[in-house]
């Protein structure tokens, strides 16, 4: 009988072992065929452009950066397209060079490196046994953002969702301590740094009003005082440092049916245009071309300040067609 049991327990062993190293390998076979399509899917699109789309130089984009209101010693937070730019000769290294040159070695530049391997901040807090590591993981934001997390001289912060890259000569204060921030955008957090620097401006190149995750920065500072309640319950989420040490950081998704109508939902055009043409009014947003797209400029100070007088309206990046149509445009 003993020897049936051991027998027993010795196969059910195996079949154990055997379960796992077949479940690790599916996983690492899935994770290749990802990289091998979105590869592939980049190449792609990649030739449609070089075919297809107008070509810009290093040196034009550097120019309409000027023109735009870029500046030497400025810091800028970046979203970006970088396929609505047209066929960028030289990639997005190309793109990076034209904005440290506008900037110059006085300035910053930041771009959200976000890792969501969930998709959103919701999946990814559901992820069993979830941990961002600083020493291997990337981003899901794109070729522009990875290829800025390669480039020399360039630091990020730890945060398990919303890890920002930054260059510049502030790079260490913009990124160090984002884990131990009161919040995701708060004090302490890339976006509050940011804001307080003298010449801090948030850059759109080739996207709408609408992926602009300084927007949040209101949200997190203002706290119970924000309009309304934006937030699911915090979820505590692993990082690991790049000496190794793991920290525990609290992270809260958002309301579903809030983000559904939030203005980077496609839905929300409405919602863009409004924002839009309020700071345009106030001649607060500076627009123009770079590239094959449509970009835009603004002062964070300004941007900020506006978004709090929206706020004090009832007027948030929440609001409903109803709520704009209640607030006409200040002239």
């Amino acid at each position: 009988m003993q020897k049936e049991y051991s027998q027993f327990f010795y196969f059910e062993t195996c079949l154990y072992y055997e379960w796992i190293f077949i479940n690790a390998m599916m996983n690492y076979i899935k994770r290749k065929l990802k990289i091998i399509l979105k590869n592939y899917q980049r190449a792609k699109s990649a030739k449609y452009l070089k075919e297809q789309a107008p070509h810009i130089s290093q040196q034009k984009l550097e120019q309409q950066l000027l023109s735009l209101g870029v500046a030497q010693g400025d810091t800028i937070f970046l979203h970006s397209s970088l396929k609505s730019l047209g066929y960028v000769t030289g990639g997005p290294a190309a793109v990076i060079a034209a904005l440290q040159n506008a900037v110059g070695i006085q300035g910053n530049i930041l771009l959200p490196a976000y890792y969501l391997p969930g998709g959103t901040i919701e999946n990814t807090c559901k992820l069993s046994d979830y941990c961002f590591d600083l020493r291997i993981h990337g981003t899901n934001m794109g070729r522009l953002p990875e290829t800025f997390l390669a480039t020399k001289g360039v630091m990020r912060s730890l945060h398990p969702t919303h890890s920002v890259a930054a260059w510049g000569k502030d790079a260490k204060f913009l990124t160090e301590a984002h884990h131990k921030a009161t919040s995701v955008f708060g004090k302490g957090s890339p976006w509050q740094r940011f804001s307080a620097l003298p010449k801090a401006k948030v850059l759109g190149l080739g996207i709408s009003m609408g992926p602009v995750t300084f927007y949040h920065l209101l949200e997190d500072t203002l706290g119970d005082k924000f309009p309304l309640s934006v937030w699911q319950q915090e979820h505590l989420l692993r990082c690991v440092d790049s000496e190794g040490k793991v920290w525990k950081v609290p992270v809260r998704p958002y309301d579903k049916v809030l983000t559904a109508q939030r203005i980077d939902h496609p839905s929300r055009t409405d919602l863009r245009d409004f924002i839009k043409a309020e700071l345009s009014k106030h001649g607060q947003l500076k627009q123009g071309q770079v590239g094959a797209g449509q970009s835009w400029l603004i002062n964070s100070q300004d941007f900020y300040q506006h978004l709090e007088k929206l706020a004090n309206e009832g007027i948030t990046i929440y609001s409903t067609p109803e709520q704009l149509r209640n607030r006409p445009l200040v002239s």
